[in-house]
């Protein structure tokens, strides 16, 4: 009777992902296309689900490609590391990829504990290219949950790994993914009295590494638009020719760089709005910052706020209805959110210390910030109406979130004093948690990362 109750309760409760209730509030989802695995979305601690990933099985004359291994571990990669997954030991899988090329043996996994299985093979097509075909299997239902096949040059089996990485946590959680994406950042290097930044990018995993500029002149706070192939940056690039520093458009496609326009004072902390159409960024005029938004179409800006008080890092709620920002006007420096035509002004934030950074997630349901209180900076997180706040990283200087599609995992900075006197600046990872902080390899120091929305390569 036991054993049958314990059957019973894996096949009802398959896989259970508690998420803290503060951060994640949605209905249970059920992944209903031939009655796969049911995911229960809860209060309470995450519990990281248990699934086997068997190398590849493939033809012949790739095998010295070792694509066999690397596509399945790539995979493997993105999906434990974010944190809702746990790759079971390959020693103990009692089948080779060549088996697997059927059906599966189900009770072979239900021994090692697996709830999920994802197994795949890999054949040669014409004209340098593979195709790719995954099978994810949900190991107590002993059903087949769906297959994806693709095809692509050989040298894009890391982008074709991603895109198999997002469809399994697509199915498996019924979030978003945000594998297939990259992040914008800005490189420092040189002395800390003369330093060099330039833009640099590279996938979310910190693969496919690249520069965007020369490091000539000071860049700062890149931002991606939503819709199109363009990041939007602050930079000193024009000073020499009399141009006060100004907000900069860089086309990804093509490498062109374009000014913003020439503005009487300094602007900066662009960002788009969330069709991509407009851009809202701080000008300093006449001793005072405010916020306006431009029409990239036309190139014509509208203030939206005013006052000698310091209005500054806009942010566009998901809906483009709200835009959140931070000020000195209360005194101190806090979060505000008005209406996207800066109406209604609303104080959000009224803890201890200062408030600056602010972005929207992408779900609409936080605002992740930067917070310095009691001599340290911080990540934090706060429900759009201020309740919730919470404190989930922490530094020396820790600032400048920025969210994954999904909106469940977040960017940002951090500087640390070093021995000799300089800062080491390096860019971390975290989940909306906080328990899970990865520090995501470059190749110099990095700072003001930003996220981009999926498939915008």
């Amino acid at each position: 009777m036991d054993k049958i109750k314990r059957h019973f309760l894996k096949c009802t409760f398959l896989i259970y992902i508690f998420f803290s209730s503060i951060f994640l509030l949605q209905p249970n989802i059920v992944l209903s296309q031939d009655e796969p695995l049911q995911i229960d979305i809860m209060g309470g601690n995450i519990q990281a689900m248990p699934i086997a990933i068997s190398y590849f099985s493939i033809e012949n004359d790739l095998k010295k490609l070792k694509l066999q291994n690397n596509i399945p571990n790539l995979i493997a990669n993105n999906l434990v590391n974010s944190g809702l997954f746990k790759l079971l030991n390959r020693d103990a899988y009692m089948q080779n990829p060549e088996q697997l090329n059927s059906s599966p043996k189900f009770r072979d996994w239900r021994i090692i504990d697996a709830q999920a299985l994802i197994t795949g093979k890999i054949s040669k097509k014409s004209g340098n290219k593979i195709n790719v075909s995954v099978e994810l299997w949900d190991i107590y239902g002993e059903k087949r949950m769906f297959g994806i096949s693709l095809s692509s040059k050989i040298k894009s089996w890391r982008r074709i790994s991603h895109i198999i990485s997002d469809k399994i946590y697509e199915r498996l959680t019924g979030e978003e993914g945000y594998f297939d994406t990259r992040i914008v950042y800005v490189s420092e290097s040189g002395a800390q009295k003369d330093r060099i930044k330039r833009l640099a990018i590279m996938d979310q995993d910190g693969a496919n590494h690249q520069y965007l500029t020369d490091g000539n002149s000071l860049v700062l706070t890149p931002r991606f638009s939503p819709t199109q192939q363009q990041i939007t940056f602050f930079s000193y690039r024009g000073v020499n020719r009399g141009i006060k520093p100004s907000v900069y458009l860089y086309n990804l496609l093509t490498g062109k760089i374009e000014i913003l326009g020439e503005f009487p004072g300094m602007s900066f902390s662009p960002r788009f709005s969330p069709d991509g159409l407009d851009l809202i960024m701080s000008l300093a005029q006449n001793g005072s910052t405010n916020i306006h938004v431009m029409n990239l179409k036309n190139r014509k800006t509208k203030q939206l706020t005013k006052g000698m008080a310091i209005d500054t890092s806009p942010s566009f709620s998901p809906d483009g209805k709200k835009i959140v920002f931070n000020s000195d006007r209360s005194g101190g420096q806090h979060l505000y959110i008005m209406d996207k035509n800066g109406k209604n002004p609303i104080r959000i934030s009224f803890g201890r210390g200062s408030y600056a950074t602010p972005v929207w997630s992408p779900r609409g349901d936080y605002i992740a910030f930067t917070k310095f209180t009691r001599g340290r900076f911080f990540i934090g997180l706060m429900h759009p109406d201020g309740s919730a706040e919470r404190l989930i990283a922490e530094g020396y200087l820790t600032e400048g979130p920025t969210w994954a599609p999904g909106g469940r995992v977040l960017s940002f900075f951090r500087q640390t004093p070093q021995k000799d006197g300089s800062m080491k600046t390096r860019l971390f990872i975290i989940d909306i948690t906080g328990n899970r902080e990865k520090e995501l390899i470059t190749p110099e120091d990095a700072s003001d990362p930003a996220w981009s929305p999926k498939n915008i390569n």
